[in-house]
């Protein structure tokens, strides 16, 4: 006579690790992407305001991150590409983190996942 197997699987529980897991992720992820752009914001006469200006923020609830950078003229750095900038400095610094480090981030992300279901 063969052997009965009983699984109780709580989908819901593993929903809300793995979300929780997720934002945790994301919030990993939008900091790499903040410490890669930081490598690459222009430095003006002010002495790095700009670069000290950029922050991370999650909504862990949403999954929603945001990168930005909080100056008057951190639009006009970012988009204006006929600007000169010191070696390894500038336009698009924080497009260009995020285009280069998607892979990177998207790791971040799932090991948080895996790591919080064991897998």
């Amino acid at each position: 006579m063969g052997k009965t197997w009983k699984l109780d699987l709580n989908i819901g529980d593993v929903d809300d690790e793995a979300h929780e897991a997720a934002g945790q992720g994301l919030f990993l992820a939008s900091e790499h992407i903040l410490q890669v752009s930081r490598t690459r914001v222009p430095i003006a006469q002010d002495g790095g305001t700009l670069e000290r200006s950029g922050v991370a923020s999650v909504d862990r609830k949403s999954l929603q991150a945001a990168v930005s950078y909080d100056t008057p003229y951190a639009v006009v750095q970012h988009e204006e590409l006929t600007y000169q900038h010191a070696p390894g400095r500038q336009a698009k610094y924080l497009e260009s983190a995020l285009t280069g480090e998607r892979d990177v981030a998207l790791q971040i992300i799932a090991a948080q996942i895996r790591r919080a279901l064991g897998t």
